[in-house]
Parts: structure tokens; C-alpha cells; sequence
């Protein structure tokens, strides 16, 4: 197959080999080189197609000085794949810089997708799936982590992290503090043969691998999204008159309406009537 010069973003198997597309060994039998963040996880997925393509190094530790060569050879017509050690690049993998610059510099950047481990356990899941926000890896540090985790939490979306063993008992153990009874599913080994996706909520999926211990593979955790609150009337009341006590009608208003989901203008002009006297004691 003829391939045009450019940069090939080309996604790989998450496990299973047979989840390489036919596309993917197209570019990366007709490319001059092909990045790969370890060459030797790359030339084992290569060796099972009988592939012959260059293979050299690109990651976080070489990328600044391998890049103006790089962007050079492109800028000259040269056809070169990025691939990462599973999955799509830049998702959690270096290469973002390269694409970047290259973009920026009128180079062609062809993606040639394929599997990725976070939408494969966001299929997985039974969580929403209309609409999610992939977070990558929380902080290892409790505290940072804590912080990062209050940030999201109000996100109307499902969560998407990724996680290692050792620490996933201890991040569902602060995501349960902190977003609360949410369900969750935590998927690992996913097209390997040990597979598993567990469901749950945060609670009992945090007691069950700080029973367990930590879980071999790689990890997808997916949180749902916060549950919508329904307010009556007398739930408005009540907290517009405990905001009321304590600041000025209109930030009271919009307190209480970000608070119970409600909309601004109706929430201040509830407070208004409060305020006159007007609404029921």
C-alpha cells in the first residue's frame, strides 16, 4: 500500500492482537519508522504480523531531543508512525509535543484509531455513556488526589481514570468520601484472558479490594455521574431561608439554585418573595 508522507497516529491491541486494525498494518508495513515508547513490547506486536518496519525509541525521556530531527525528516517528506505500548497514543502516553509542533508546522497527522482501553470500559461498564470526561491518573497523593477528586465533583458526566493496583483501594476510598454513594465499575485485564469488570458502588468496591488486595493488570475506573436532586417546594423554601440569614438576596439566590439544580431567575424570585413576606411561613 502506498502511504502519503505525514506523521501516522496509530492506535494498537490493549491485549488482544487480533484487535489491530487492517489499516494499522497497512502504515505500519508502508512507513519508513515506526516511534514506539518501548521497542520491545512494539517489535513483539510487529514479529506476530511478520512486520519488517524501523523500529526506535520516542518517550517522555528522549522526545526533546528526538523531535527537531524528526520534524526535519517530516518537514522532507518522510512517512513515520507513533505507536504507544497499548492502545491509542497521547491518551496517557507521551506524544502530544511531537504532534503539536508537527501540526504547527504544516505537517500532515494521519490517525489510524483503533482499541483503547477507556472506551472499552466505559462500553463495559453499564454506567451513562452518553457523556463522560476522562480524567487519565489522579494524584498518588492522598491529598492531591482528594483535591483533584472535589474538582470533578460536580462534573455532569461519568468519570474515567485510570489506576493501578496497589492504589485502587485507597483512590475508591477517597472517591467515596467524596462524591458519595455513586455506582462504579472497575475494569481490568480487558481483552486478556483474565478479564473482569466488577460493578458496584464506591463503598463496597473500596471494601472489596482493601479485602482482596491489589489486582493485577491494568485498570479502567469508572464513576456515574451525581445523581440529579429533586427539590419540592418546601426543600426551596427551607434552604433560600437558611441562605437568606446569611448573605445578600441574589447570592443567596444563586447558592440555593447551584445547590438543588434549579434555575437562577425562578430561585431569586422565590427569595424575593420571601424576603417581602409574601411566601408561606
Amino acid at each position: 500500500m502506498a502511504v502519503a508522507p505525514g506523521l501516522y497516529i496509530v492506535s494498537t491491541p490493549i491485549g488482544n492482537l487480533r484487535d489491530i486494525t487492517l489499516r494499522a498494518l497497512d502504515i505500519l508495513s508502508g512507513v519508513e519508522e515506526v516511534l514506539a515508547e518501548d521497542t520491545r513490547v512494539a517489535s513483539k506486536l510487529l514479529s506476530a504480523y511478520g512486520l519488517k518496519a524501523r523500529l526506535s525509541p520516542y518517550h517522555d525521556h528522549n522526545g526533546a531531543e528526538r523531535r527537531p530531527g524528526l520534524l526535519k525528516r517530516l518537514e522532507e517528506g518522510a512517512r513515520i508512525a507513533l505507536i504507544s505500548d497499548a492502545g491509542t497514543p497521547l491518551v496517557s502516553d507521551p506524544g502530544w509535543k511531537l504532534v503539536h509542533e508537527a501540526l504547527e508546522q504544516g505537517i500532515k497527522v494521519f490517525p489510524v484509531p483503533g482499541a483503547s482501553a477507556l472506551l472499552a470500559g466505559l462500553v463495559a461498564s453499564g454506567l451513562p455513556s452518553d457523556r463522560f470526561l476522562f480524567a487519565g491518573f489522579l494524584p498518588p497523593k492522598s491529598g492531591a488526589r482528594r483535591t483533584e477528586i472535589e474538582s470533578l465533583k460536580q462534573v455532569p458526566a461519568t468519570l474515567v481514570f485510570y489506576e493501578s493496583g496497589p492504589r485502587l483501594a485507597e483512590t475508591l476510598a477517597d472517591l467515596a468520601a467524596i462524591l458519595g454513594p455513586r455506582d462504579c465499575a472497575v475494569a481490568r485485564e480487558l481483552t486478556k484472558l483474565f478479564e473482569e469488570t466488577r460493578r458496584g458502588s464506591l463503598a463496597e468496591l473500596a471494601a472489596h479490594y482493601d479485602e482482596a488486595g491489589p489486582p493485577r493488570g491494568e485498570i479502567v475506573l469508572l464513576v456515574g455521574p451525581p445523581t440529579a436532586v429533586v427539590a419540592t417546594a418546601a426543600d426551596l423554601d427551607s434552604a433560600l431561608r437558611v441562605a437568606l440569614a446569611e448573605m445578600p438576596t441574589k447570592d443567596a439566590a444563586a447558592a440555593v439554585a447551584g445547590a438543588l439544580g434549579l434555575p437562577k431567575r425562578e430561585v431569586y424570585q422565590r427569595a424575593l418573595q420571601l424576603k417581602a413576606g409574601d411566601g408561606p411561613a
